[in-house]
């Protein structure tokens, strides 16, 4: 017979626990007022009712049955005792240190909560419903699901535990979705067969729904290529070629092949246009489980078509994707803004990085688009080929997932590469800041706390694997059964694809460029800040090489990019340390391995010198340099964008893209402090600080913000010089 308990999971009936607690009870009063054979009649009477009632009874229920049993012995007093009681750890797992968070985030009062996220309007319903099932599940993470030390570790930021408003669901971080398997083989969705799309249209159309699919069943960010929509392009050309000639055969026209040729290729670009607009549109006003629109990035590389052919039609599909991205997307009061998703990179490649190329007015097109609306980033196909070697001693260059984190080399097991149907289980960060500082100059006791710290976050981060292990494929079918990471049966354990190196652990890491000032107070732009820095980064790199060997499982170092956690990070170290000056002085701490946002330095010398940190970040990184309105200046970006190519694997450039709702003024707009000391944003025209009279777009973690960002990550912002 089985019971209910109170957290819904069954359990097989004890009457054992029954005749205990009543003998607890019984025992702790002066007076006996049962004796043992009379608790033990209570729980077999109990047993018997349950067996009677034919289902699943729930705890609640028993306890009822209990009650009765002893007010039916005459022992009244002891019953009272057991009603008081019941009635005192009822009230004791209601209330809780969850339950304020909760009320205040329901009535938008809880700060914390209310800048956590830079795309996730907090007063929304959707919102609200994630983020009220995110703090139970934080509780439960740090009552129940992690160990103490690794708990502790977390709250006084010597570590981050990403994402642990997610832990308690088997649930991963990010993936590639296998789009071109998922439309070329069909799928499911919502229990509905969707077979090989007939159009380029229709595909566009499916792709959106498994966006939204895919971002509803995990909390991290999902990439698709737009080569994998390519092949369609070609079957709506024969579609329309075929409706052209039936309608000219019953008009009885008869006109030239060319006529019919630029006819064809004129609706195919109508329909092109059609198909990317429902791309990108569907994307912003798509409202996925966690309430905010699909974080989806979207892949442009020419040398992933698999013809000639297939390599126009890709072009034409990326011109159209970059024209309306530079257009933008109307606001409710109908003015044109720059969306925050999808994220777009686009790769620069031999046929498009040199004027005259064939594809070279593509770059010019991504370099207006990125001037107005900060995206796309770029990836080097060259320098990509020699970081991303697979063990074939191949050169690979793929997108990464969500903002930065890119999977590692891997070839199946009939010795081909595959990166789409790959993901993430999850990041563990940590704060490197703490350990320069807690080795107070010394070395020698560095390198002892950073060891402990790599053993602390090993162990944290097996939890995340720990947590994988076991799930079933019925978790989420569009993921693991219906072909956007895999094809298992129902049923199935996920536990094959998480060894091997099919998914990726990442170790993140924040703040090099406090923790070298901290220990020898250089910068990493010195040549002796520079040489530790890329000593520790690589020690980074041993400790997951070697985990990787001992367990068959692909650990990767990771350029973390905090959003809410540098400032986070950043109290608890002026907790710890107190203030000093280049080091805890500051609301935030630096991003990975980046210069810092406050250090003079030129668009050239920093991703020069940012590119070797870059390599030794192989689960994740990228650079940027801020630069001013560019719109003017086109040459400077192309310029920026062929050093890219020449010399950086990824990278992007910084620029802002602001509104004023109340006047109309479309510059920058600025951050300026108030009469409380607290960092707001204004309009420099006319002085409006209402946020929701305001869009601002910011790049603050590799994608583009648009809903503001707590005071340290403000600070961060405001202090950004220019880098060209």
């Amino acid at each position: 017979m089985k019971i209910i308990k109170r957290n819904s999971s069954e359990e097989i009936f004890n009457g054992e626990k029954i005749i205990n607690a009543v003998t607890k009870a019984n025992n702790a009063s002066a007076k006996k007022y049962l004796t043992p054979e009379q608790i033990k009649d209570i729980a077999e009477y109990v047993e018997y009712k349950c067996n009677k009632m034919g289902r699943a009874v729930s705890v609640e229920e028993i306890q009822d049955m209990v009650e009765d049993q002893i007010m039916s012995k005459g022992a009244f007093e002891l019953a009272k005792n057991y009603v008081r009681y019941r009635y005192t750890r009822s009230l004791v797992r209601r209330s809780n240190t969850t339950d304020n968070k909760i009320l205040t985030l329901i009535e938008c009062n809880n700060e914390e909560v209310k800048q956590e996220n830079s795309n996730k309007n907090p007063t929304v319903n959707s919102v609200q419903r994630d983020y009220m099932a995110g703090e139970v599940s934080k509780d439960l993470t740090k009552r129940i699901l992690l160990p103490p030390d690794i708990v502790e570790a977390h709250e006084k930021g010597l570590i981050h535990f990403h994402d642990t408003d997610y832990f308690a669901q088997h649930m991963h971080n990010c993936d590639l979705v296998n789009l071109e398997d998922m439309l070329q083989n069909g799928t499911v969705i919502s229990e509905t067969l969707i077979e090989k799309p007939h159009s380029f249209s229709t595909a566009c159309n499916i792709a959106t729904q498994i966006i939204a699919q895919v971002a509803s069943n995990q909390y991290g960010g999902q990439s698709i290529s737009l080569a994998h929509l390519a092949p369609f392009v070609q079957i709506s050309r024969e579609k329309i070629r075929k409706e052209l000639i039936a309608e000219l055969e019953e008009l009885k026209c008869t006109v030239s092949k060319e006529s019919i040729d630029k006819i064809v290729e004129e609706r195919l670009r109508k329909e092109i246009t059609k198909g990317v607009q429902t791309i990108q549109y569907q994307v912003v006003t798509l409202l996925t489980t966690n309430g905010q629109a699909p974080f989806v990035t979207v892949f442009m590389y020419l040398n992933e078509a698999k013809s000639e052919q297939e390599k126009k039609d890709l072009a034409m599909i990326i011109e159209e994707t970059l024209r309306q991205r530079h257009t933008g997307v109307k606001n409710e009061s109908g003015v044109w803004i720059t969306p925050a998703f999808p994220k777009l990179i686009y790769v620069l490649e031999e046929d498009n990085i040199t004027e005259g190329s064939k594809y070279w007015y593509l770059t010019e097109l991504a370099a207006k688009c990125t001037a107005k609306r900060m995206v796309p980033d770029y990836i080097s196909e060259k320098v990509m080929l020699k970081n991303k070697i697979d063990k074939n001693g191949e050169g690979h260059c793929y997108t990464c997932m969500g903002c930065r984190s890119f999977l590692t080399p891997y070839v199946d097991k009939d010795g081909k590469p595959k990166y789409y149907g790959r993901f993430n289980q999850g990041v563990v960060t940590v704060n490197l800041v703490d350990i320069g500082l807690s080795a107070n100059k010394d070395m020698t006791k560095f390198w002892e706390i950073f060891d402990e710290r790599m053993d602390l976050c090993h162990r944290a981060l097996k939890e995340r694997h720990k947590r994988l292990k076991g799930t079933l494929s019925d978790a989420a079918p569009i993921l693991w059964q219906y072909g956007a990471i895999s094809r298992l049966k129902k049923g199935q354990p996920i536990d094959e694809l998480l060894y091997g190196g099919y998914s990726t652990l990442s170790l993140g890491y924040a703040g090099l460029w406090e923790c070298v000032y901290s220990l020898i107070g250089k910068k990493l732009t010195e040549e002796e800040g520079k040489k530790l820095g890329l000593e520790i980064m690589k020690k980074l790199n041993d400790y997951c090489a070697r985990w990787k060997k001992e367990e068959n499982i692909d650990y990767s170092i990771y350029g973390t990019p905090l959003e809410s956690t540098t400032y986070k990070f950043a109290k608890c170290l002026q907790k710890r340390f107190g203030i000093i000056e280049g080091i805890t002085d500051k609301n935030y701490i630096t991003n990975s391995y980046h210069v810092h946002v406050t250090e003079e330095i030129n668009a050239f010398d920093k991703l020069k010198l940012e590119s070797e940190f870059q390599t030794l970040s192989p689960g994740g990184a990228i650079s940027y340099v801020e630069v001013p309105n560019m719109q003017d200046n086109i040459p400077a970006v192309l310029d920026v964008i062929k050093f890219i190519y020449e010399n950086i694997m990824y990278a992007e450039l910084n620029t802002k893209s602001d509104y004023c709702q109340v006047c109309g003024y479309d510059g920058e707009i600025s951050i300026v402090t108030d009469d409380d000391g607290k960092l707001v944003w204004e309009c420099p025209k006319c002085h409006n600080r209402d946020q929701n009279k305001l869009n601002v777009a910011r790049r603050t973690c590799g994608y583009i913000g648009t809903q503001f960002w707590n005071q340290g990550r403000t600070q961060e912002i405001k202090e950004r010089v220019l880098h060209l």
